[in-house]
C-alpha cells in the first residue's frame, strides 16, 4: 500500500453504542489481513485530557507508555489489536484549541483572523494525519466520539468532510447508530437511523458503511429498507447484536464482511479470510470455562467502567486459567472493622482498586488488614498498594498514626509520601510520575517468578511514593520491598512472602493486559485464587 487510508468512525441516535469496540474491531480484521494500523480518538470535550476527570463522568482514565491521560477506549484499542498507543492517538477539543491558541499568541497566522474554518479544522487535520504521516500507517482509524448533532463535535465533522472530499477513495466513514425495537408495536424501528443520517448528509458527510447496534436480529428486509433510505449499499449494512462478550464483536463483524466492505470502499484486493485462530480459540475457552471464582473489588467508584481495564485483566486471566471471573464491587466506603467479615464473605480473592483522595481509605486499609490476617490472596494496585503499606506499618509495625501524606499532612509517620520535585506543583493535570518505568525484580522474591525476567516495565499514574526511610523496618517485619525503580531507586512492589498472595504494585498492571497476552501478574494472582478456592 502506497499511501495511507483513512477511516473515520462516528456515532448516531445515542452515545454508550460501543464506538470504541467497533473501531478496535476493525482494527483487529485489518491487523488480521496483514495491514498495519493504529487507531485514535477524539473526543469533544474542552478539558486537555481525562486526567482530571471524575471517574464517574467518563469512566477510568486510560494511560499510554508515553505518559498521556487518555479516553478508556484506548484500552480497548490494546487489548484488541496488541497496538501501543501514545499521546498522538487521543486529541480532544481542549487540545486542539490550545494549539490554535498557542500558534496564535506566538504570530505564527501572520495577523489574520482565527476562525473554526479553516484554522480549528485544520488543526484537526493535521492531528489526524499526522501519525500515518510519521509511521506510513496503512490505514490510520479516527473514532469520533459524542454523538452526531452535537455542538461540540461540529468543528470534527466539518474536517472529516473535508477531508473525504480531499482523499476520495483513500477516506471513507463508518456511522454507527440504534434500531430500537418497540415492544409494544412487536416491532425494530429504523428511523431515528433515518435522521441520524440525513443529519450527517446535511453537514456533507455521505456515510461509506453502517453498523446498526440492535438487541434483536435485523432480518434483510430492514437492512434493505436502511441502505434505500440512507443511500448505502446494502452489503455495507452490518449489524451489531448485542453478543455475550465484546471479544465476539470482531468475529462477528468478519462474518458479516465487514472487512471486505472496507477494503472495496477503499480500493484493495479482498484476498483470503484471516483464520482468526488465537482469538477464536481465546473466545472458546471463554465459552468453556463453566467454573466460578468470585473476586472483589475494593474501592469507591461504583461505576463498571471506572476499573476496565481491571475487570477486563482480571477476565483474561480467568480464561487462560478456564474459570470465569466473578466479580463483585465492594464499596469501601461502607467497610468498617465491625462488617469486614461479612462484606468481604465469600470472595475467593480481593483487589484493593487505585483512587484518587481520601473517600473510602479507611475501608481500602481495614479490608487489607482483614485480607492479610486471613490469608486471603490480595492485589493492590497504586492507591490499593500504599493502603497495604500503611495497614501493615499501623497494625505490624505499631504505628497507630501511620498514613500517607496525601490523606494526613501531619502524620508523624509518613509510610507514603510526596516526591521532593512534586512538593510545589499547583497544577492537577499531567503533572504526576505518567507513563512506562523500568522496574528491577528481586532474584527469588513472588514476583521474580511470575514475571520470569528481572528488569519489567510498566506503566504509571500517580504523586506519592512508599517511604524508602521506613523499607529495613518493613522488610524486617516481613513485608519486602522486591521491586525497585533503578534511576530513583523508589519502591514499585510489595509482597508479603509467608502468605499465599499479598502483593501491592505502585504501577498500573492492567494497562497491558492484552486479550493474546494475559498479565502475568493477573494470571498467577488468579491461579492462585483458585487453588485458595479448592481448599
Amino acid at each position: 500500500m502506497a499511501e495511507t487510508k483513512y477511516i473515520f468512525v462516528t456515532g448516531g441516535v445515542v452515545s454508550s453504542l460501543g464506538k470504541g469496540i467497533i473501531s478496535a474491531s476493525i482494527g483487529k480484521l485489518l491487523q488480521a489481513r496483514g495491514y498495519n494500523i493504529t487507531i485514535q480518538k477524539f473526543d469533544p470535550y474542552i478539558n486537555i485530557d481525562p486526567g482530571t476527570l471524575n471517574p464517574y463522568e467518563h469512566g477510568e482514565c486510560y494511560v499510554t507508555v508515553d505518559g498521556m491521560e487518555t479516553d478508556l477506549d484506548l484500552g480497548h484499542y490494546e487489548r484488541f489489536t496488541g497496538i501501543q498507543t501514545t499521546k498522538a492517538n487521543s486529541m480532544t477539543t481542549g487540545r486542539i484549541y490550545k494549539a490554535v491558541i498557542d500558534k496564535e499568541r506566538r504570530g505564527d497566522y501572520l495577523g489574520k483572523t482565527i476562525q473554526v474554518v479553516p484554522h480549528i479544522t485544520d488543526e484537526i487535520k493535521r492531528n489526524i494525519k499526522l501519525l500515518g504521516q510519521k509511521y506510513h500507517y496503512d490505514f490510520v482509524i479516527t473514532e469520533i466520539g459524542g454523538t452526531i448533532g452535537d455542538i461540540e463535535s461540529a468543528p470534527f465533522m466539518e474536517a472529516i468532510r473535508q477531508m473525504k472530499w480531499e482523499l476520495g477513495k483513500r477516506a471513507i466513514n463508518i456511522h454507527l447508530t440504534y434500531v430500537p425495537y418497540l415492544k409494544a408495536a412487536g416491532e425494530l424501528k429504523t428511523k431515528p437511523t433515518q435522521h441520524s443520517v440525513k443529519e450527517l448528509q446535511s453537514i456533507g458527510i455521505q456515510p461509506d458503511i453502517l453498523v446498526l447496534r440492535t438487541e434483536k436480529n435485523l432480518n434483510d428486509a430492514i437492512r434493505k429498507k436502511v441502505a434505500a433510505f440512507c443511500n448505502v449499499d446494502f452489503d455495507c449494512v452490518v449489524q451489531s447484536e448485542d453478543l455475550p462478550s465484546i471479544y465476539e464483536v470482531p468475529v462477528n463483524m468478519q462474518n458479516q464482511r465487514l472487512d471486505e466492505a472496507i477494503l472495496r470502499k477503499v480500493g484493495e484486493p479482498i484476498g483470503k479470510t484471516p483464520t482468526l485462530g488465537p482469538w477464536k480459540e481465546f473466545i472458546e475457552r471463554r465459552k468453556h470455562a463453566k467454573e466460578i471464582i468470585n473476586i472483589g473489588l475494593v474501592g469507591k467508584y461504583d461505576l463498571q467502567d471506572a476499573y476496565k481495564s481491571i475487570r477486563e485483566s482480571l477476565s483474561h486471566a480467568g480464561t487462560y486459567n478456564d474459570h470465569k471471573v466473578n466479580i463483585s464491587f465492594i464499596n469501601s466506603e461502607a467497610i468498617t472493622e465491625a462488617n469486614v467479615a461479612d462484606k468481604l464473605a465469600g470472595q475467593d480473592g480481593i483487589m484493593i482498586c487505585p483512587g484518587f483522595g481520601q473517600r473510602g481509605i479507611e475501608g481500602k486499609v481495614i479490608a487489607a488488614h482483614y485480607t492479610r490476617t486471613h490469608d486471603i490472596p490480595t492485589f493492590g494496585i497504586c492507591l490499593g498498594m500504599q493502603m497495604m503499606v500503611v495497614e501493615f506499618a499501623r497494625n505490624v509495625l505499631g504505628y497507630a498514626d501511620a498514613n500517607s501524606r496525601e490523606m494526613d499532612e501531619k502524620t508523624s509517620h509518613n509510610v507514603i509520601d510526596i516526591m521532593e520535585e512534586q512538593k510545589n506543583i499547583s497544577n492537577m493535570g499531567g503533572t504526576m510520575r505518567l507513563g512506562a518505568y523500568e522496574c528491577v525484580l528481586k532474584q527469588g522474591s513472588r514476583v521474580f517468578d511470575i514475571y520470569k525476567k528481572e528488569n519489567i516495565q510498566e506503566r504509571h499514574r500517580h504523586r506519592y511514593e512508599f517511604n524508602n526511610e521506613y523499607q529495613a523496618e518493613f522488610e524486617k517485619h516481613g513485608m519486602k520491598c522486591v521491586g525497585k525503580n533503578p534511576e530513583s531507586d523508589l519502591v514499585e512492589i510489595v509482597e508479603i512472602p509467608s502468605l499465599k498472595w499479598y502483593i501491592g504494585t505502585q504501577y498500573h498492571p492492567e494497562y497491558q493486559s492484552t486479550v493474546l497476552k494475559p498479565h502475568p501478574l493477573f494470571v498467577d494472582f488468579v491461579k492462585t485464587t483458585i487453588a485458595n478456592k479448592k481448599k
